[in-house]
């Protein structure tokens, strides 16, 4: 079971047209999950995994500074990058939320960051929104932390299934 706000995210999600097979990001309401504004992130799919367009406030303050144009992944520690990176590809490819398990020293209690799969305008999936949720009540901590700790990732929900993207080279269909 997920903290409400986590599980906030999940269902505004998947309540978007085309949930199940990656909704469009210009669909998403960021205003109607309230309280969770400052808790919210927004990330640009790359090769070799996320870069930051936005994140709200709370965030910013849990990693000492603006984020937007940084790597995600740089604020893990090294050990916990593969972990995040296969959630990645895993929310895109099985087109559901993907919830991550997270520590960081002197962070009281563990993060639960929910991160979900979104289109550009083109229909590209290539954007995902994010949530860093504390599960314990004394929220997003006013001084920065270290990297972050993965300690498990895990799908939400029934997979979907992306839709299918034909390659041709030469006019020659090859998958």
């Amino acid at each position: 079971m997920f903290h409400p706000g986590t599980q906030k995210l999940i269902d505004h999600w998947a309540a978007l047209p085309d949930a199940g097979r990656i909704p469009a990001h210009a669909r998403l309401e960021p205003l109607a999950l309230g309280r969770l504004v400052p808790q919210l992130f927004s990330a640009d799919r790359t090769p070799s995994g996320a870069l930051l367009r936005l994140a709200g406030a709370g965030i910013e303050t849990l990693h000492g500074g603006p984020m937007r144009g940084q790597d995600w992944l740089t604020f893990w520690t090294p050990n916990s990058r593969g972990l995040v990176a296969a959630a990645l590809v895993q929310t895109f490819r099985e087109a559901r939320p993907v919830v991550i398990v997270a520590e960081a020293e002197g962070l009281r209690g563990t993060l639960e960051i929910v991160i979900a799969p979104l289109r550009s305008a083109d229909g590209t999936a290539d954007r995902l929104i994010g949530l860093y949720q504390p599960t314990t009540s004394e929220g997003l901590r006013i001084e920065p932390v270290r990297a972050l700790s993965a300690r498990l990732s895990v799908g939400a929900g029934p997979a979907g299934r992306a839709p299918l993207i034909l390659a041709a080279i030469d006019g020659r269909r090859i998958a």
